[in-house]
């Protein structure tokens, strides 16, 4: 009867142990897993920015022509995917300028809140 005492005693003992480590393993795994996915959003992020930023200096700034509309809407929906009301409403800002300087100014006000955005979620300082 004592060696099935002592027998039940270690098996549950082990098995408690068991729970523990899983349960520490779980935590641990899980921590990455936020981790991971605040990177992958932050990268997601990042190349949404880059592709609009792309995008309107191709069509815009380097553009001969006037912008299409096709191309208008190409960057209406690039910002707009950036999922950043501050860049949105700077965008609103640049295309609601009605002369040449306003527009260079306002342009100049995107790209340096495109640039603080990436160099924010890479640790980067601020320009």
């Amino acid at each position: 009867m004592k060696n099935l005492r002592l027998f039940l005693v270690v098996v549950i003992s082990l098995l408690v142990s068991g729970n523990i480590f899983l349960l520490v393993q779980f935590g641990i795994l899980n921590g990455e897993l936020r981790q991971a996915k605040k990177e992958l959003n932050v990268r997601q992020i990042n190349e949404k920015t880059l592709t609009f930023a792309k995008l309107f200096v191709e069509k815009v700034l380097q553009g001969t022509d006037e912008v299409s509309f096709e191309d208008r809407l190409r960057l209406e929906n690039s910002v707009r995917d950036i999922n950043d009301p501050e860049i949105f409403d700077q965008w609103q800002n640049f295309i609601k300028t009605q002369t040449d300087r306003e527009a260079q100014d306002q342009m100049s006000r995107l790209f340096m809140m495109l640039l603080n955005k990436l160099g924010s979620d890479t640790g980067l300082t601020q320009v």
